[in-house]
């Protein structure tokens, strides 16, 4: 049977090459993302490997509208198999002018959209007895990042809401496999000044593909970001303001 995935911020990125990972697999898919014309263009790409695509203009900070796209594709393809929480933003706080808009559109898209996706396939996967949900955090939700605040937390509260979750949907056979990636060559990192360890987004796919495939609870990567995050809380916080 050809497994159903769901993908949110599906039109760039890591949820783009996920699409196209899970297309090229045979999987019927769903994707979703506020930019309909860019996933248009990614859903064509997924239906050339064969692949059954729907495609959801939605954003994820809106509840309804979120739930209407979930109940949509699962009524059209006869379930749910997995569902990928990647819609997400990492701009600056930009608190200084004494304006909360930026930090709190960082945390409602990167904490409220991921649980606007996630939550309305639960009942469906609980009624299976299976399924599988990924949320994508970050390495920044092990930091204190500069100046990112808002996007270092809205990672730290997905890994750990996660975390709950796995312990309360565990007796219905579902799995949560958090995904915390370090620095991928997406449109996301191109401006920033520091990439450590950067990663092509086509590898950074195909370890997440692996990690969910093995049943991970949580996957760091790149390795080398397991062995720099101990070191990185303990530094000074002079030291922290030089690569900001």
């Amino acid at each position: 049977m050809k497994k159903r995935i769901f993908i949110s911020g599906a039109s760039s990125g890591i949820g783009e090459f996920l699409a196209y990972a899970y297309a090229s697999r045979g999987a019927t898919v769903g994707l979703s993302a506020r930019r309909r014309d860019k996933l248009e263009e990614v859903a064509e790409k997924c239906r050339d490997f064969g692949s059954e695509t729907y495609v959801y203009q939605v954003d994820a900070k809106d509840r309804q509208v979120s739930k209407d796209a979930a109940d949509d594709f699962m009524e059209k393809v006869g379930g749910i198999d997995m569902v990928i929480a990647n819609a997400g933003i990492g701009n600056h706080d930009d608190i200084i002018n004494g304006d909360a808009t930026a930090i709190n559109d960082i945390l409602e898209t990167n904490i409220i959209g991921v649980t606007n996706t996630l939550v309305p396939f639960i009942p469906s996967m609980k009624k299976q007895k299976h399924g599988i949900l990924v949320p994508i955090s970050s390495v920044a939700s092990f930091l204190a990042v500069p100046y990112h605040g808002g996007y270092s937390a809205s990672k730290i509260a997905i890994r750990v809401i996660a975390d709950s979750w796995r312990l309360t949907l565990y007796k219905y056979n579902i799995q949560i496999t958090t995904i915390c990636p370090g620095f991928i060559e997406t449109p996301m990192t191109a401006g920033q000044k520091y990439r450590p360890f950067l990663l092509p987004v086509e590898t950074a796919v195909e370890k997440i593909v692996r990690a969910i495939d093995r049943g991970k609870k949580t996957f760091v990567f790149p390795w080398q970001m397991k062995i720099i995050i101990p070191i990185v809380r303990i530094m000074p916080g002079w030291l922290m303001r030089k690569f900001s």
